[in-house]
């Protein structure tokens, strides 16, 4: 498959290479023999964020590796994806992760056990709210390749899968989806999947899971109504956004919500 700005591909490229250097719009520009203004503008078509919005989100995903592949202090692995503050890298990564650098540390025992409620639950309904004038967003989820395992779906407010999705599920196989009373906004829909075959740190750290995404964002306003929309799973991409929202806190999420439609 050819896309669009392949020169785009040599960026990324160099940008994964060059990650732990000062990275400066006018550099990656430079690299690609674009002006920044052009650059940033098939950059964000292309990848759907700007470059050094990339940039910063890679680094995130480094620090997640650091904390669970090494004894680095939290202090020092955030020194080393440049952030000279301790509580500016917390709190960013608290927020686009969705834990405290700390908390994802100690997460893999909780993580494993969170797959394991997933493997063995029997019920996936979490509730069945009245219906609303709030708009409704069906779609349908494919694959290219063979899959046994949960796919994580959610409507996120940026293009990339951090921080918790405004609206999000978990689908015990491949179909459809559903997703009501949502409220006007710009949303971006996007997926992932865990086999079930996957260790804890592997989901802590999805780098090889199938994943897909809408890259037109969904628009919905009181009224329209939301066509129905088709996402395949496949295998990662250059052009794809790191996840970096912690997938065992969004099972955690729905794990939640399944026990409370459970003991109505």
């Amino acid at each position: 498959m050819t896309y669009p700005y392949s020169e785009i591909d040599e960026a990324i490229t160099y940008i994964h290479q060059n990650i732990n250097e000062t990275l400066s719009l006018t550099q990656l520009a430079n690299h690609v023999a674009y002006s920044p203004y052009h650059f940033t503008r098939i950059f964000k078509e292309r990848v759907g964020l700007s470059p050094l919005y990339y940039v910063s989100s890679l680094r995130l995903q480094k620090a997640k590796e650091l904390l669970l592949r090494t004894d680095l202090s939290v202090r020092d692995i955030g020194l080393e994806i440049g952030q000279q503050s301790l509580g500016t890298f917390t709190s960013r990564f608290t927020e686009r992760v969705g834990m405290s650098p700390s908390q994802f540390r100690n997460s893999v025992l909780q993580a494993e056990d969170h797959f394991q409620s997933l493997k063995s639950l029997s019920n996936w309904r979490t509730s069945n709210p009245a219906e609303t004038r709030l708009a409704r967003i069906e779609g349908t989820v494919q694959s290219e390749l063979p899959f046994q395992g949960v796919i994580l779906i959610g409507l996120f407010p940026k293009p990339i899968p951090e921080g918790p999705p405004n609206y999000g599920t978990l689908l015990p196989s491949l179909g459809n989806f559903c997703f009501k009373n949502v409220k006007p906004g710009i949303y971006y829909l996007m997926a992932t999947s865990v086999s079930w075959g996957m260790q804890s740190t592997d989901i802590l750290l999805p780098y090889n899971t199938l994943r897909a995404r809408l890259k037109e964002p969904i628009i919905v306003d009181p009224h329209t109504s939301v066509l129905h929309r088709t996402v395949t799973l496949h295998t990662p991409r250059m052009d794809d956004p790191p996840i970096l929202i912690s997938l065992p806190l969004l099972m955690n999420n729905f794990l939640k919500r399944v026990r409370q439609y459970s003991n109505r």
